[in-house]
């Protein structure tokens, strides 16, 4: 099927626009909807690849620390985010038990892991395989990823707690709360970007083939 990556078309009302090079911070509209079709940014590819590494990173140690430390008469207990979606499943509370794992835990685990893997073979200037449903999966995981609640939650856990006992924040509250500003870098990033840096490789290929 023949691409045209000089053409956008707006995802609202489907009008079809040929793509402008945008200056730093601009942002290009659709005339009839008022859509934005794409922005410029300054995180260039590379950037962009280290920042979603160092949000696997703060990620593995967000979840392996506890990210509160319990005493109370001379016992204590450590949390981490795993433990803490597992105690939500007794009681009335289970049914959001799967919920809370999904957008803490899975859902920003795999935006990682996805963008991870199109930027890596990006960078080397081709198209991972199963790019197109790597990128699907991306905007569809976007509306999911909760980090923010989840911290705020634990904000909130921890000022209520601390009238009853000793509470401390552990290390992987200050991971979780690293991540979820990674996580909003990497994310809000547009992705036709990378259809765009991809494509003139993906049509060599194929015309070489």
């Amino acid at each position: 099927m023949k691409t045209y990556p000089d053409l956008i078309a707006c995802e609202h009302c489907d009008t079809v626009y040929r793509r402008r090079q945008l200056a730093s911070g601009e942002a290009a509209s659709c005339p009839v909807c008022a859509a934005v079709l794409y922005r410029s940014s300054r995180l260039d590819l590379d950037r962009w690849l280290a920042l979603t590494v160092a949000a696997a990173i703060v990620f593995v140690i967000a979840n392996i620390n506890p990210v509160i430390h319990i005493s109370f008469q001379g016992l204590s207990n450590d949390a981490t985010l795993w433990q803490a979606a597992v105690a939500l499943d007794y009681g009335l509370v289970a049914p959001i038990a799967i919920p809370a794992a999904m957008t803490v835990i899975i859902v920003p685990f795999m935006q990682i892991s996805l963008l991870g893997w199109v930027l890596i073979h990006a960078r080397r200037g081709r198209r991972a395989p199963g790019f197109a449903t790597a990128m699907r999966m991306l905007v569809a995981l976007r509306p999911w990823s909760m980090v923010e609640v989840a911290l705020l939650g634990i904000m909130v856990a921890v000022i209520k707690l601390s009238g009853y006992m000793d509470v401390a924040p552990g290390a992987g509250i200050w991971a979780t709360a690293v991540l979820m500003v990674l996580i909003v870098l990497i994310a809000k990033r547009d992705l036709q970007d990378l259809w765009q840096m991809t494509e003139r490789r993906a049509l060599h290929d194929e015309a070489a083939a």
